[in-house]
């Protein structure tokens, strides 16, 4: 945010876009406004809650499309202060600064090299926050972003945001937005709420249930859901930032989704919205479950691309099955479910995390918030698909025992995965033993169990039945 009027007009922003169409981005910017009844002169305040790779990406495009509207719009950015970087990621970034001279050429100009020299040789200790302000997010190093304004207290960073963008896991997102809603007491109105979290807990208790992160925030702030969408895609953020084509949705209700939509969309970026907020977000969630599963695989069969397929099938069965049971009409699911699923089967940090699970380069203890890659939101969702899946009062009829049972008895892959993530009872290797165990059904089977069976529950999503 230290560019120059001159830096901030030029025709090529730091990752290369085009301003070519700056009056189309005023018009967007201009539209959103008067929706939510900006005044002349009171720019629309735009804030991004945590700085993990898909966080940090996302803001860095809003900057980057409309940074230099600063009357209009204003951009920044929170993260926890304090966090510090070990001298080896400070001599990998230094490496990375120097492959690129646009990059080098940018700290140079902004006086803000010399802390990097200073870090490689060790003679210096790099925060977190502070090089998020030259565009790297310590989760993704080897993607430089824009620079971005970065705020380390919360109140200052949310008490006036027009519309906050929830870059957190989900298993932070209660908690930080409990502290939220105490800065917004005295709000007259209520700021849109955008969540790019994947991840769902158990509610267990009178009626079992999911609970999602767009709900968490609900309960947590009072902000009315039709405020509050999720986003979600078949995306890599690292991707994304560099230009490669992707899509994403954006569901919630059409107030807000259809001119949100229109607003995020880029050449590179497009955005569908869609109605349906806690199905698709619950879907979003699932797919890390299977990924983490679909990368001990991979490291356990040497990338056997046959062993991979055998488990792809048997996941899909399993995730066809779930959704049966948590949405009405599953099958305008299965397009979106399967994209989100096999790229994150493909480059996803999940099976990244799944990978090194099984190769012995990570093991348990070290928790699933990795260094270098944030949190593995799969396993939290294992816990709470397992959890919810296991209650007696969602039983449904085994095809052949013709007994109730509960709707995890029908879901191998998740069993297995509970014990040795949660319960860890087994070792990685016993994911590749359930996949060869004889007694395993044909995957066929249990697609043909769920589409010929009514399953639907709408309770598990908090819906009326």
């Amino acid at each position: 945010m230290g560019e120059t009027s001159e830096e901030m007009t030029n025709n090529v922003y730091s990752n290369g876009s085009i301003q070519s169409i700056n009056g189309s981005l005023e018009e967007k910017v201009d539209e959103l406004r008067c929706l939510m009844g900006k005044s002349e002169g009171d720019p629309l305040r735009i804030v991004g809650v945590g700085a993990g790779a898909w966080g940090s990406v996302f803001a860095a495009m809003l900057q980057d499309s409309y940074g230099h509207l600063r009357e209009k719009v204003l951009i920044r950015i929170w993260r926890r202060p304090g966090r510090s970087i070990d001298k080896a990621t400070a001599e990998h970034l230094f490496e990375v600064i120097n492959s690129r001279e646009d990059v080098l050429r940018r700290l140079i100009r902004r006086c803000a090299y010399l802390k990097y020299v200073e870090a490689r040789l060790g003679d210096r200790t790099l925060f977190a926050d502070e090089i998020m302000k030259d565009g790297f997010c310590l989760n993704m190093i080897d993607t430089p972003l824009c620079p971005m304004k970065v705020v380390t207290n919360l109140q200052e960073a949310v008490w006036d945001a027009d519309i906050v963008v929830n870059g957190l896991p989900s298993t932070e997102t209660r908690q930080v937005f409990e502290e939220i809603s105490m800065y917004w007491k005295e709000r007259i109105t209520m700021p849109v709420i955008i969540s790019l979290a994947k991840g769902v807990e158990a509610e267990l208790e009178t009626e079992p249930r999911v609970i999602t992160p767009t709900q968490m925030i609900n309960r947590a702030t009072g902000v009315p859901l039709e405020n509050i969408l999720y986003l979600g895609g078949p995306n890599i953020a690292s991707e994304i930032y560099n230009k490669e084509y992707a899509n994403a949705r954006i569901c919630g209700s059409a107030k807000w989704r259809k001119p949100l939509a229109k607003f995020l969309r880029q050449p590179h970026f497009i955005v569908w919205d869609n109605g349906d907020l806690v199905t698709h977000e619950v879907m979003g969630g699932l797919k890390n479950v299977y990924a983490i599963g679909a990368g001990m695989i991979a490291a356990l069969t040497k990338e056997s691309a046959t062993s991979k397929a055998v488990y792809f099938a048997h996941c899909t069965s399993e995730m066809i099955f779930i959704t049966h049971l948590l949405a009405e009409d599953p099958e305008k699911l299965a397009g979106p479910l399967l994209a989100d699923t096999y790229v994150t089967l493909l480059k996803g940090r999940n099976a990244w995390y799944g990978q090194k699970l099984a190769s012995g380069e990570l093991n348990l203890d070290m928790g699933d918030n990795i260094q270098g890659k944030g949190m593995i939101q799969g396993v939290s969702a294992v816990k709470a698909f397992y959890e919810l899946l296991s209650e007696s009062c969602l039983s449904v009829l085994h095809p052949e025992e013709k007994k109730p049972v509960a709707p995890v008895e029908l879901c191998p892959i998740l069993k297995k995965l509970y014990k040795i993530l949660i319960l860890r009872d087994f070792p990685a290797e016993a994911i590749l033993q359930a996949l060869r165990d004889e007694s395993m059904n044909d995957p066929r089977d249990l697609i043909e169990i769920a589409q010929t069976h009514a399953f639907y529950r709408p309770s598990l999503l908090g819906q009326q039945p």
